[in-house]
This record gives structure tokens, C-alpha cells and sequence, in this order.
């Protein structure tokens, strides 16, 4: 039987075959060169997310976590930045997101320089990219083309569930294309941050009783968050929080694997990743070589940008992302 590590890289490459055969077929490496007058809309991009991140290093965690959920629902499609009653915004696994401002304000400096040519959904693929960077995560290129979706829904979101078990999360990433070495990977970032309420019942309510803690979760780690973060069960609003450890979480590193091993995961859903054996072989490949994560990690985020896109005459590039055209 082959080893986990020859599994591994077995998996990977052929993850890495099906992207490359797999991607849409329209998108384009440098699709908005020559489309500006001469300028660089992915240099102004990155001007912004730099600046951005030279006083707010927590952004890099919000926009992992908002590329997951836009992508996650119907595609990546700008669907999730609309504002108003029964968007995508308002549903509740959406409620803790933020980095909305960032995008807002690179759409603004974007339309100046070249109006109505740089997509929503770029943006965001775009940005998250370049707070990977800052934050010391891999640098990787990513395909640009896409076009906004003219719909967003909140019975459109379903987002894995924070006390799934490994099984039904593997199941969960299958849909959108994601071996489980990818959704392992994948769950490494945005699993940065996550909502108060999604970790309470750990904390307070484990096994459906009043005040009870899981006691599968490291007793230090527990501690901290039920005395820093969320020091009672009426603040466990939507509000997001962080799940590395604060300094952790202003990088793109392989430290949440580390933390399953020594049982120091929040979510239920994190801790039993490594409590299955079907997946701990690859939390401990992930865990021990910060190498491999950073590889995996940007072959995952460039193919969850790609998934479901519309390109050609489909959607429409709005002109304010919060609203359609």
C-alpha cells in the first residue's frame, strides 16, 4: 500500500492536471492589459490592498473568508457584495463578513482611471491575492474575465456547517470541485475567522448541556476564548473573531494544522478533521511542512476562483459593486 506522503503527492498532481485542463477556457492571464489607456488596473490593485494591509493586517483574514463564501454559493460572481433585503449579504453564515469597504474603494479608484471595464468579481479575486502576499503567504497568478452576476440570493447560501464531521465536510468541498487534500487546505484559510456563534455551544453547551465545554478541546485554549473572546453565551453574536492565534492570524502559514494536532481548534468541524483518520495523514503533511501548504494552498485558491465564473457577454461589469447596473 502506498504510503500517506506518495498519496499525497499522487493526489496533488493530479488536482493540479485537472485544474489546468479544467478552468474556463475564457479567462486570461493580464485580461485587462491594453484595455485602459496604457494603465495597470492590476498594479492599482495591489497599490491599494499593500496600503490597506500596512495598517489593517487582519484584512488578508477577511478576504480569504469572503473569496470562500462568494465562491462557495453559485461562483465566483460578485453576488455576495450586493447590498439590500434577501441578498446574499443577509443571510446569516454571511452576517460576521467584511473587507467590503476595500472592495468598494478599488472599484471607485478603478472606475476613474477606466470606467467600466474591471469587474466586481475580479476585484475580489484580485485583492485577495495580494493580501496573500503581504501577509507572507505564496505569491501565485491568477486568470482574470469575469463578469457580475445580476442576482443574489440568501436561500442561494449554504456553507459547510461548523460541527459537520470530516466526512460530511470533504462531501461538502466535493461540490465545488475539491479532492479532500484540497478542502484540507482550503480549510486552512478560511478558517481564519468564523462568527461568535458558531463556537459557542463548544464553549457553553457541549452535548446539549448548560455550561458544559467539550473536553476534547485543550482546557488553556478553551480558557482564553471563554474569558477574552466570548465570556458568556449573549455574546455570541455574528461578529467575527479570530481562530489562529492573533498573531497567526495576520499571516498565511500552515499554524492551523499545528493547532488541530494539539486539539486547540474552536469549531468542532476543525477538531474533527484530525480526530478521522481519513484526513489527520493530511493535516499531519500539511502541519509538518510549511512548504507543501504554501504550494497546496495557492493551487486550492486558484481553482476556487474559478469556479462557476461567467465570462464572455454573460452578467454585467457594474458599475458600483453593491448594486446592479
Amino acid at each position: 500500500m502506498a504510503s500517506p506522503a506518495a498519496r499525497f503527492s499522487a493526489a496533488a498532481l493530479t488536482a493540479m492536471l485537472a485544474l489546468a485542463a479544467g478552468g474556463s477556457a475564457q479567462l486570461q492571464y493580464g485580461f485587462y492589459k491594453g484595455k485602459c489607456n496604457g494603465s495597470d488596473m492590476e498594479a492599482v490593485v495591489q497599490g491599494i490592498v499593500k496600503a490597506r494591509f500596512a495598517r489593517d493586517a487582519p484584512i488578508v483574514a477577511y478576504l480569504l473568508r469572503m473569496q470562500f463564501h462568494e465562491c462557495a454559493v453559485n461562483g465566483c460572481d460578485g453576488s455576495l457584495l450586493i447590498d439590500g433585503p434577501g441578498t446574499e449579504k443577509t443571510a446569516a453564515p454571511n452576517l460576521s463578513v467584511k473587507g467590503y469597504d476595500l472592495i468598494a474603494a478599488i472599484k471607485t479608484a478603478l472606475e476613474g482611471r477606466c470606467p467600466g471595464v474591471v469587474s466586481c468579481s475580479d476585484i475580489q479575486i484580485l485583492a485577495t491575492r495580494d493580501a496573500v502576499a503581504q501577509a507572507g503567504g505564496p505569491a501565485y497568478a491568477v486568470r482574470t474575465g469575469r463578469r457580475d452576476r445580476r442576482q443574489s440570493r440568501a436561500s442561494d447560501v449554504r456553507l459547510p456547517a461548523p460541527d459537520y464531521t470530516a466526512a460530511q465536510a470533504v462531501a461538502d468541498y466535493g461540490r465545488l470541485g475539491m479532492n479532500a487534500i484540497e478542502a484540507m487546505a482550503l480549510l486552512g484559510s478560511h478558517n481564519k475567522t468564523a462568527s461568535k456563534q458558531h463556537h459557542s455551544s463548544r464553549l457553553y453547551g457541549y452535548g446539549g448541556k448548560p455550561s458544559a465545554t467539550d473536553p476534547g478541546m485543550d482546557p488553556a485554549t478553551a480558557s482564553v476564548y471563554k474569558k477574552w473572546v466570548c465570556p458568556n453565551v449573549s455574546s455570541s453574536d455574528g461578529n467575527a473573531v479570530f481562530l489562529d492565534d492573533q498573531w497567526s492570524a495576520l499571516k498565511v502559514d500552515n499554524h492551523y494544522y499545528k493547532n488541530l494536532q494539539q486539539k486547540r481548534a474552536v469549531l468542532s468541524v476543525d477538531q474533527n478533521l484530525y480526530s478521522d483518520g481519513s484526513t489527520r495523514w493530511i493535516v499531519d503533511q500539511l502541519a509538518s511542512n510549511a512548504a507543501l501548504f504554501q504550494s497546496e494552498f495557492a493551487k486550492v485558491l486558484v481553482k476556487l476562483s474559478e469556479v462557476n465564473v461567467l465570462t464572455g457577454v454573460q452578467g454585467e461589469i457594474r458599475k458600483v459593486c453593491s448594486r446592479f447596473n
